[in-house]
């Protein structure tokens, strides 16, 4: 799953870290090694 639009929210399910995308690049995001998991 990519980044498609600015405001989205990640988390980490192995850390709990969350991303809040201010640019979308189309990209995916990678913590601790997995996909970070959209926050609906």
């Amino acid at each position: 799953m990519g980044v498609t639009a600015v405001g989205e929210k990640y988390r980490c399910n192995t850390c709990g870290n969350v991303v809040a995308v201010t640019k979308a690049g189309g990209g995916t995001l990678v913590c601790c090694g997995q996909d970070m998991e959209l926050i609906k």
